[in-house]
């Protein structure tokens, strides 16, 4: 039987690609392509990837100018008939530029780029990403400068209502406080997903929480996919 196929949409600047198709490979068991930005045709995928990094170097904003990639057009067509699609880091910030994901990401409220461990306490159990992971407060890293999540009022009760919001930035013990907020995100909000369920977007990096010298959460989050596929 052959392998499911899974493609992560690299960019000039990503630099999580390589890491996100070893994770991938390793705990899904399945075979990753890499598409170029400029390809516009994605074919015979079961689940695509944005990765982590710079694309385009961040410039004018972070994530904006990929969104004219013909990939990204593709991308769109995929969203548009319910495959999943998880976009992390940059791949967040492009989700939401191109107005798959709401909100948007803004610059860290201490204008410093971060790189740290974060706990995040997994606010919706249903949702096809996270309902497999065994655990309510999972430790990944986060590596960004605009990762500060804001929307509009608005906006905001309607990813409530909806149970939208994936992740949130907690304390170890799953308090969701000032204190656990790295970046001044609203409502310490870290990853949602869209009204159509099929789309994730989180700013922490499970591709770099699956080795024996930090957090193993990122094992859980790539194995509960498995069903996806």
């Amino acid at each position: 039987m052959s392998k499911k196929n899974v493609s992560i949409i690299v960019f000039p600047g990503s630099n999580c690609d390589r890491d996100l198709s070893v994770s991938i490979q390793k705990y899904l068991n399945v075979k990753v392509s890499y598409v170029w930005h400029n390809d516009s045709k994605i074919e015979n995928y079961e689940m695509i990837f944005l990765p982590g990094g710079f694309s385009f170097g961040d410039y004018l904003r972070a994530g904006v100018i990929a969104t004219k990639s013909p990939a990204i057009h593709e991308v769109i067509k995929y969203a548009k008939k319910g495959f999943p699609i998880i976009g992390i880091c940059n791949g967040f910030q492009i989700l939401t530029e191109c107005n798959l994901l709401k909100g948007t990401l803004l610059k860290n409220n201490n204008q410093l780029f971060k790189c740290e461990n974060t706990h995040l306490k997994v606010e919706n159990k249903e949702s096809i990403f996270s309902k497999n992971l065994k655990k309510k407060v999972v430790e990944f890293p986060i590596a960004h400068a605009q990762g500060n999540f804001y929307t509009t009022p608005d906006s905001l009760k309607e990813l409530e209502d909806n149970n939208q919001i994936i992740f949130k930035y907690s304390s170890k013990n799953g308090n969701i406080n000032k204190e656990s907020n790295p970046n001044g995100s609203l409502n310490n909000i870290a990853g949602i997903i869209n009204k159509k369920k099929n789309i994730l977007g989180m700013m922490p990096h499970p591709e770099r929480a699956v080795d024996k010298f930090g957090s193993q959460d990122g094992i859980l989050f790539f194995k509960g996919l498995g069903e996806l596929l």
